[in-house]
């Protein structure tokens, strides 16, 4: 089935809403990435946009190990960040970004040691199956596959999951927020919070900010319609994606954690994010102009990515003691 094609995005405003240390950033960055579409090799993308960030800040242990994945799927590897020597702290199951394709848990170690740091809780990034080798909702299976792992294993004792949040940027948003909707449909371990750092939520891409910043601003138009293609398929229109795979989609939303979302101004998804934000039951929406999709990667270069970030951990520390 063929799709009707979008209208071309608009373009970037005038003038430029980032600063200049956000505008170049933004176009080193895109200069940088690799270019997505029609015969894009999945390997060359991916090692193109594989390099480690070194400038995690020190937390006191790192361990890798395997946990259970899916009924008949394989383990699935996951990096737990230990930020001090505290005998019982709360545990974020951290799903990273990527459109579902890219990355993996070394272009995100910084975030997570950042995450760790902030919130004082064991982080537990999952090395999720990625398309387009494997089409949702495989990806989401195996969020809700660590989120109970984490909560009959790692999180202290009380009600289940009552110290257990998930969080994820981009992509890995839409997978947190997929546990949260199969915890609610399967009675699984609930988790207490949601962090959802600039989300990648909805297939159509067909919001204002997708057409005002869908070009010029890093992340592309084009390239979340390709994200969305590799991982749904090409045999599904984006309209009918399960909400599974595309959390905007859910018709009910009640019954799900509360949850802050973190909406950069200059982001395609800005407008995905808000409308998420607003359609749950409780939800904080922190809002950060000038900022772009990606910026939490660059908390050493700008303060607001800093500030974000200090913010988003502080309300995942508040949210996991009130269950203490």
């Amino acid at each position: 089935m063929t799709e009707p094609s979008p209208a071309p995005p608009a373009g970037p405003p005038d003038p430029d809403p980032l600063g200049p240390r956000a505008r170049h950033i933004v176009d080193a960055q895109a200069a940088a990435f690799p270019e997505l579409g029609p015969g894009t090799d999945v390997a060359q993308a991916r090692r193109a946009t594989s390099a480690a960030d070194p400038d995690g800040p020190a937390v006191a242990s790192v361990t890798e190990r395997r946990i259970p994945g899916p009924a008949g799927a394989p383990e699935l590897p996951v990096r737990i960040y230990r930020p001090d020597g505290s005998p019982a702290p709360p545990v974020v199951v951290f799903l990273h970004g990527g459109g579902f394709v890219l990355c993996d848990l070394d272009t995100h170690d910084a975030m997570c040691r950042n995450l760790a740091l902030g919130s004082g809780a064991v982080v537990v990034s999952v090395d999720y199956r990625r398309a387009p080798e494997h089409r949702a909702p495989a990806a989401a299976e195996d969020a809700y596959a660590a989120l109970c792992w984490a909560a009959a294993e790692l999180a202290p004792a009380g009600p289940p999951a009552g110290r257990v949040a998930v969080a994820g940027d981009s992509a890995g948003g839409a997978l947190a927020a997929a546990a949260c909707l199969l915890a609610r449909e399967r009675g699984g371990p609930m988790p207490a919070a949601q962090l959802l750092l600039y989300p990648s939520l909805d297939p159509r891409l067909e919001t204002g900010s997708m057409r005002t910043y869908g070009e010029g601003f890093f992340v592309r138009a084009a390239h979340l319609r390709w994200y969305w293609q590799q991982y749904l398929g090409s045999d599904v229109p984006p309209h009918r994606a399960p909400p599974v795979a595309a959390p905007a989609l859910a018709e009910d939303l009640s019954g799900l954690p509360p949850a802050r979302v973190l909406v950069p101004g200059c982001d395609p998804l800005a407008d995905e994010g808000r409308a998420f934000a607003a359609r749950l039951p409780s939800a904080e929406l922190d809002e950060v102009p000038g900022g772009f999709h990606g910026f939490l990667a660059f908390t050493k270069l700008l303060p607001e990515a800093a500030d974000a970030m200090e913010r988003c951990t502080g309300w995942l520390r508040e949210r996991l003691a009130r269950t203490a």
